[in-house]
């Protein structure tokens, strides 16, 4: 039996709605021949199915092995025909795509005079839109058709043509170099985290600065600024100078705040932009400004006029529902976010096509710490084992290390000595491994390697002592980051203190409160 997640027929066919379902038989039965159709058939059957089961469709009776291939591409491809076919589809991009196939149409049957209408008219549209990709492709058709049909209309139109075919090709070019260095920087966040030391910072910073191509900001239209800002946030995230990232995702999010129709046209970036400015404040602790955010995104997504389909239903709750998470830590209010972890297990279970493993560990470690900061070590021990055991988890490996680290922590808080030493060695193997033992995770390994040999009345001062030598590291550059994924200070304070951790958090934040 094929695992449902590998048959991209079957995944399809689940992810329609009741609707897109009555539409595409609707859209196979405008032909009466169509209503016997053998696909038609096969979708009805795998419709029904709860799981893919190929041997149930061959006893069907609809196709035969050899045929079963071919029938399922034709099915898949009736079925994106009438996706594009379906009105909640047709945003101004795929319009404009649908107008450069008319125009292409017309052209090859050699209207031309009618196929450069339609080209000028979804050239304006495009570039009112941004599209400039598109419009480009359509200033090259036009320059086709003008080889052949001299409209005569428009002095110098040869000229005009090529001007614009010029400029649409550097801001194609500009905005290329500027995804590109978002994507590689996006890739080094996922893979290492953030800088670990001045080697790492050079060599992020060398690689930025070769790959920033030269510009002049005013002559920028909303593209070019989206993946300019983009970039910049990430460099920003990867040397954990949070006050920039704040800086350019405040202006990312404020470029569609300027420009409203690029919402509904671009909701996917509307959403990350949101996210990556919360986390930016998350980091600099600005706690009345997260909260407002939130609200303020939350209040959009769930508005009519926002665009809704499966992918940015699955991004709405992944970016609302960690940014809750987030908030609750930011104020120490861990036992008020509990009520979560059941919305975020139903929602992992409803969008689990579209999250990958890297963001669904994420909410695991957060779902983790908030047990933790209740004081539920063995809750806090499950899923981070969720994280620990995940063999083909290739990205993040800070991530995969404070887990460790922390479980370390949640065993000795939950009296499961018994485990530590196997645990700490395990730990120990796979930190140097990693090549990622910084000076925080060698003190508090150090830590609870000798807490077997530490009397009862000498506790409080080791942790003195290993508060006092963590305390060191809370602003350096590149250790201060092991304060991001895990509170130790808080923790350790708990404890000198004899309070609960989410009483010293709580504290704290109220008096950060601004």
């Amino acid at each position: 039996m094929t695992n449902v997640h590998k048959d991209a027929l079957f995944v399809l066919i689940k992810a329609l709605s009741k609707s897109e379902k009555r539409q595409f038989k609707l859209y196979v039965g405008r032909l009466g021949v169509n209503t016997e159709a053998k696909f038609l058939a096969l979708f009805n059957l795998l419709d029904k199915l709860k799981t893919y089961n190929e041997p149930a469709i061959l006893a069907s009776g609809i196709v035969k092995k050899t045929q079963l291939s071919n029938l399922k591409a034709h099915l898949y491809k009736q079925i994106l025909v009438s996706l594009r076919l379906n009105p909640v589809n047709q945003n101004i991009r795929v319009q404009i795509r649908e107008q450069l196939d008319f125009a292409t149409i017309l052209y090859q049957k050699g209207l031309y005079k009618q196929s450069l209408k339609i080209l000028d008219k979804a050239k304006g549209i495009a570039m009112n839109n941004e599209e400039k990709n598109i419009a480009y492709e359509i200033v090259e058709l036009e320059k086709i058709i003008e080889t052949q049909y001299i409209t005569r209309s428009i002095p110098d139109r040869a000229d005009e043509l090529a001007l614009q075919a010029k400029e649409l090709s550097e801001f194609n070019v500009i905005t290329s170099k500027l995804s590109n260095l978002s994507l590689q920087l996006y890739s080094m966040m996922l893979k290492v985290g953030y800088v670990r030391n001045d080697e790492d910072y050079q060599k992020v910073k060398r690689y930025f600065e070769m790959h920033l191509p030269e510009y002049n900001l005013e002559d920028f239209g909303f593209r070019e600024k989206l993946w300019l800002y983009k970039a910049h946030l990430w460099y920003s995230l990867l040397v954990q100078d949070f006050l920039s990232s704040y800086k350019y995702a405040s202006k990312w999010v404020d470029l569609f705040y300027d420009n409203e129709p690029m919402i509904s046209l671009n909701p996917v970036f509307f959403l990350k932009g949101n996210h990556y400015l919360l986390e930016s404040l998350f980091f600099v602790k600005y706690s009345t400004l997260f909260r407002a955010t939130l609200d303020k995104l939350e209040a959009i997504v769930n508005t009519p006029e926002f665009p809704k389909n499966d992918n940015i239903s699955s991004l709405a709750f992944l970016y609302i529902h960690s940014n809750k998470l987030n908030l609750h830590f930011l104020e120490g209010t861990f036992e008020k976010g509990l009520y979560l972890v059941k919305i975020i297990e139903y929602g992992i279970n409803k969008h689990s096509d579209r999250i990958d493993q890297h963001h669904i560990m994420i909410f695991y470690y957060k779902i983790a710490c908030l047990y933790f900061g209740v004081g539920d070590n063995k809750t806090c021990i499950l899923y981070l084992k969720k994280i620990i055991e995940n063999k083909s988890l290739k990205m993040r490996e800070d991530l995969m290390c404070f887990a460790r680290v922390l479980s370390l922590v949640a065993h000795y808080e939950a009296g499961m000595d018994y485990h530590l030493e196997v645990q700490l060695k395990s730990t120990y193997k796979f930190l140097l491994k990693m090549n990622d033992l910084h000076q925080v995770q060698k003190e508090m390994i150090k830590f609870l390697r000798k807490l077997g040999d530490i009397y009862p009345h000498e506790l409080k001062e080791e942790f003195q002592k290993l508060y006092d030598e963590l305390k060191k590291y809370e602003d350096h550059p590149y250790e201060k980051r092991a304060f991001l994924y895990l509170d130790i200070l808080s923790w350790l304070e708990s404890h000198l203190q004899h309070r609960p951790v989410s009483e010293v958090i709580r504290e704290k934040a109220l008096s950060l409160t601004r």
